[in-house]
């Protein structure tokens, strides 16, 4: 088992506003059954460089969390509209506060996170699906939040209903998995595109990095789903079937790959240069506004996984491009998803460096 030092560190430095005790068993994490090559994400040590974070962006994650805060429900949800007590939504706005180092009951923010947290376990259906009973296309919703019951698990062990609800929630993904390895909007082994699929593969990293059991038949399969959904000019496609790349859906392929386990390979590569090409930050490419803050959550994740030249590159550009896209108010906008969703999007990818999660963790 392997000690979250860095988690560690910024909860100690948190004792003076929360002063309960903190031992290293309270956030130890499972066993990673494939590790990262020491070569892959070489730059990505388990704390900030001095050249990664810098005095504009630590003040925006901070108004960023203030303002994400002001945006909970009084029964711990995230989301309005029509994206109103959204379990997927709550999970990405729990894990933008686990990034700052919070946990449940813990840190400033720690009442947030419990609260996000006692919202998706009240929202842990029987048959392992995490949703609301409105929720469309729940397994978008339901791989994120698997995502952060992983998360909060791999740091709070001992937490029966976390385990109980993840490992259900983790089953249901395995079943639901389809002929081609993949997996689509419904719990049900029809259809797949890459867009839920990497959803459902963070999910199951981040279980089977918190010790909870995944089948390898179940990640080799998806593997080679993925793998078949990639064009000729490096770009991933939305499905298996004919289909132009986007760069989007290309950083959920790469991210598929690398937490499924594969680090060195023809597809990755390839696909990280479709991203430099198309979807570089500060101008760089030709970028698309229609799901900038999806696309760049998963981006981030490949250049950081990527390491190297690939991730000191490509970090600062985002960086600063997000400070600058930052509203008055401290959020980012998202006319489609709303400003939960692309506030927590962007804190999380602006706290990349603090490596305070355990899946961004070496």
């Amino acid at each position: 088992m392997m000690v979250h030092a860095c988690l560690l560190a910024a909860l100690l430095a948190r004792q003076a506003v929360d002063p309960s005790p903190v031992t290293p068993e309270n956030i130890l994490a499972g066993e990673v059954e494939v590790q990262r090559p020491m070569d892959r994400g070489a730059s990505a040590q388990n704390a900030p460089a001095a050249t990664e974070m810098n005095a504009e962006s630590i003040e925006a994650v901070q108004r960023g969390l203030r303002f994400l805060a002001s945006l909970q429900n009084d029964d711990g949800s995230f989301g309005r509209g029509r994206f109103a007590k959204h379990v997927g939504i709550t999970a990405l706005c729990g894990l933008a506060f686990m990034a700052d180092g919070n946990l449940p009951g813990r840190g400033p923010y720690g009442e947030v996170v419990r609260k996000s947290l006692e919202f998706v376990l009240n929202h842990a259906t029987e048959t392992g699906l995490l949703a609301t009973e409105n929720s469309h296309g729940p397994m978008y919703g339901h791989g994120f939040a698997t995502l952060f019951l992983g998360e909060i698990f791999g740091m709070s062990p001992e937490d029966g209903r976390v385990r109980d609800a993840l490992v259900r929630a983790v089953d249901l993904i395995v079943n639901s998995q389809n002929e081609e390895g993949g997996w689509r909007y419904n719990p049900v082994p029809y259809d797949a595109d890459v867009s839920v699929t990497i959803c459902e593969v963070m999910g199951l990293r981040s279980a089977r990095n918190a010790g909870i059991k995944v089948p390898r038949e179940t990640i080799d399969r998806a593997i080679a789903y993925v793998r078949g959904c990639q064009n000729g000019d490096g770009g991933f496609r939305y499905m298996s079937s004919m289909g132009t790349s986007a760069w989007p859906r290309t950083a959920a392929g790469v991210a598929s790959l690398f937490y499924a386990g594969v680090y060195s390979d023809d597809s990755i590569d390839r696909g990280l240069q479709y991203l430099l090409a198309m979807a570089a930050p500060d101008g760089g490419g030709p970028m698309s506004e229609a799901h900038y803050f999806y696309g760049h959550y998963y981006a981030v994740q490949c250049m950081y996984l990527a390491g190297g030249d690939r991730w000191s590159n490509w970090w600062p550009r985002i960086r600063d491009e997000l400070v600058q896209r930052q509203s008055d108010e401290g959020g980012w906008i998202d006319y489609q998803w709303g400003s939960a969703y692309s506030t927590a999007m962007g804190l999380i990818v602006l706290q990349m460096p603090n490596r305070y999660l355990p899946i961004f963790q070496k």
